[in-house]
């Protein structure tokens, strides 16, 4: 290891500042960096100003060691106060690397001979004179310029990196507002998409509550059921209270003390609301609050058919009425109103066809060998009265006819036709033909004149003193006959096709012998006809329940003993289906005498 080292005592600042050029130029002239050469010497100085500052006498020994051929050396300086042992104190140091080695023959301080130290007034050891200090002055601003310069280019690193944190900050910036914008105009989806779903989901509910009130009020054809099942649809979901103002008959009906809404409702057709607040609800006009209940919203919707038929006022069961629940309010009552004019259309035809239908039930005759008991029954179910009838009639020749007929089809028309069959009918029967003569002619009548009209029917004729009775029937029910011992027959055999179907055909007679004391029954297909049930079912019911029949009963009170018939076969129908039934008894004995007739009995 090679060393070179120099030794000054520093008592006064100029002899600081010639041990700091030496310094200076011992790291210029050891190829020191200027950043690490600025640092050293900083160090060195700062310290010097300490000792200064202390006073007193300094020693500050400068020493360059270079560790061999081609490898890093390095610069030390110590600073310990002057005449201190070494034992003491121990001394300042700073140590800076030199990349380059310390030539021991360089400009500096000359390598020490001996411990002597450098006295202060003798000659300067390092050998520097004016223009020396001079030089390192401008040595010292050389590589100030060129640490100003090292931090010149730094500043530009630190304003480019500054630049482009600050572009990478914007662009983080606007990539946050991009992703805000992004997840509120998400938000702002999933809202409408959330506010859709509602929507649909209450367009569906209040469809669906229209789709099944409207089968509520449609499914009956009777006013009144109609007009109690509305209010109970409604309350309390809908309306906190629902009126029905019926016009009835009256084509100009008086308020009365109903709200002023329900009357501009029931003069101008159009659905009015009043409230103390618009109630902005498509296609209803606003109208100011009710004097009735001036704090309660109220929808009047008007009841409409051809004519207007009333008014139903409700009561909002809120502070307002919804739009989309006023929009389904308003088309239900329209509906409403259809359901109400039908049933109203349905009431009237089937009064007039069932009050038709029983001016032409004729009186029934009787003779003291056989007693009659008829009884009809108009459906309660639909408008399917009309077309059922029974008739007995005495014939020129003293024998008694009995019939039981049935047109296909409901309403007036079958009415009608029932009055235009019979009339036939007995038209016929007075030229003296058979039973089975008479249907043939019936039947032909049909086909020619009414193609589109069928029907069923049995004749049976009986005759004064002959047991034997003679039948016919065309596409009907088969006939059943009790003898007095409680003997139930049906009288099975093949009957003819129904009248008026467009095919030729001749019916036959057929004969049964009854004995004094026998019933025959004769009837129509709604006392034995169920929807879930076929027609032979209904047949065994009705002989067991001709079986069941009192024997005192049949004879003493014939009208009574239909009545016991129709009990057990009608108790659980709906009565979808005209019935009429006749009941033929014959007597013990047999008198020649014809009786005088009476009527028929009716529904007991």
């Amino acid at each position: 290891m090679n060393t070179a080292h120099g030794t000054w005592t520093i008592a006064s600042a100029a002899e600081a500042a010639q041990a700091r050029t030496a310094a200076a130029r011992l790291t210029a002239t050891a190829g020191a960096s200027p950043a690490g050469r600025a640092r050293f010497l900083t160090a060195v100085t700062g310290r010097l100003r300490q000792c200064l500052a202390q006073g007193g006498a300094w020693d500050l020994r400068l020493s360059a060691h270079h560790t061999g051929t081609g490898a890093d050396g390095h610069i030390e300086v110590t600073v310990r106060e002057a005449g201190r042992s070494p034992g003491g104190r121990p001394p300042w140091r700073l140590t800076l690397a030199c990349p380059d080695p310390v030539r021991t023959d360089s400009p500096g301080p000359e390598p020490a001979q001996g411990p002597a130290p450098v006295r202060a007034d003798a000659p300067d050891p390092t050998g520097l004179d004016g223009t020396d200090m001079a030089e390192a002055l401008l040595a010292a601003d050389e590589d100030t310029a060129e640490l100003l310069d090292r931090l010149d280019a730094q500043e530009g690193l630190v304003r480019f990196h500054r630049d482009e944190l600050h572009q990478t900050n914007q662009g983080v910036l606007a990539l946050h507002a991009e992703l805000d914008a992004a997840a509120l105009a998400q938000r702002d989806l999933l809202t409408a998409e959330r506010a859709a779903r509602a929507a649909a989901d209450n367009a569906r509910r209040l469809l669906t509550f229209l789709a099944d009130a409207s089968d509520a009020v449609t499914a009956s054809l009777d006013p009144e059921d109609i007009l109690r099942r509305l209010p109970g649809l409604l309350v309390p979901r809908y309306a906190r209270r629902a009126d029905l103002w019926l016009f009835d008959d009256d084509p100009a009906p008086h308020h009365g003390h109903r709200p002023a809404a329900a009357v501009v409702a029931a003069r101008t057709g159009r659905p009015q609301h009043a409230a103390p607040h618009a109630g902005d609800l498509p296609g209803v006009d606003d109208l100011p609050p009710s004097a009735l209940t001036p704090a309660a919203p109220l929808l009047c919707v008007p009841l409409l058919g051809p004519r207007p038929l009333g008014v139903l006022i409700l009561t909002s069961p809120g502070p307002r009425f919804d739009p989309d629940e006023a929009v389904m309010l308003v088309e239900l009552a329209r509906r409403t109103g259809i359901a109400l004019d039908n049933a109203r259309r349905y009431a009237q035809q089937r009064d007039t066809a069932e009050a038709l239908q029983r001016a032409q039930l004729t009186d029934l005759p009787t003779t003291p060998q056989l007693r009659l008991a008829a009884r009809y029954l108009p459906a309660t179910r639909g408008l399917n009265i009309g077309g059922d009838w029974y008739d007995a009639f005495p014939q020129p020749d003293g024998s008694l006819l009995a019939v039981i007929g049935d047109v296909t089809g409901h309403g007036l028309r079958a009415a009608v036709m029932m009055g235009q069959l019979r009339t036939a009918l007995r038209a016929y029967a007075v030229e003296g033909d058979s039973p089975a003569g008479i249907l043939t002619r019936l039947h032909r009548l049909l086909r020619h004149q009414q193609p589109d009209v069928y029907a069923t029917a049995v004749l049976a004729r009986f005759r004064p003193g002959d047991p034997t009775v003679v039948w016919a029937a065309a596409g009907h029910p088969p006939a059943v006959t009790r003898t007095p011992d409680g003997t139930v027959r049906v009288l099975d055999t093949k009957p003819g096709i129904m009248l008026g179907v467009p095919l030729p055909h001749v019916y036959q007679d057929h004969r049964v012998r009854l004995a004094p004391g026998s019933t025959l029954l004769l009837y129509t297909d709604g006392l034995v006809e169920r929807r879930d049930q076929g027609i032979d079912a209904g047949v065994g019911r009705l002989t067991r329940a001709m079986a069941a029949l009192s024997p005192t009963e049949l004879e003493q009170d014939l009208d009574a003993a239909a009545e016991s018939l129709l009990t057990p076969m009608l108790h659980d129908s709906g009565r979808e289906d005209d019935v009429c039934l006749l009941l033929c008894r014959t007597s013990p004995d047999r008198p020649s005498s014809p009786g005088t007739p009476h009527r028929g009995a009716e529904p007991g």
